[in-house]
C-alpha cells in the first residue's frame, strides 16, 4: 500500500510542479496526511523498527514537498490574480 501511495505522491509533485497553481487542493488535507505519518513514525519508532519506517519516512518527505509546493503555487495564484486586475 505504501508503494502506491509513493507512486501517487510522485505524480502530484509532477503535477504541482507543472500547473504552477493551487487551485482544487486542500491544504487541511494535506495537513492530515502530514499528521498521520508522523504519528506513523513515531508507532514505529516506538513499537517496531522495520522497512516500514523507511516507507513512511520517504512518504512524508514527499508529502512536505507537495504542500511546499502548495504553498508556491498559492503566492503565484495571487501573484497572477494582481496582475489581472
Amino acid at each position: 500500500m505504501e508503494c502506491y501511495c509513493a507512486l501517487a505522491r510522485h505524480m502530484n509533485i509532477y503535477k504541482s510542479l507543472k500547473s504552477r497553481t493551487a487551485a482544487g487542493r486542500s491544504i487541511l488535507f494535506q495537513w492530515a496526511i502530514l499528521l498521520g505519518y508522523i504519528c506513523g513514525i513515531i508507532h514505529k519508532l516506538v513499537y517496531s523498527r522495520d522497512v516500514v519506517l523507511f516507507l513512511y519516512i520517504l512518504n512524508f518527505a514527499m508529502v512536505s514537498v507537495d504542500t511546499a509546493l502548495y504553498f508556491r503555487n498559492k503566492k503565484l495564484d495571487e501573484q497572477r490574480a494582481k496582475t489581472e486586475k
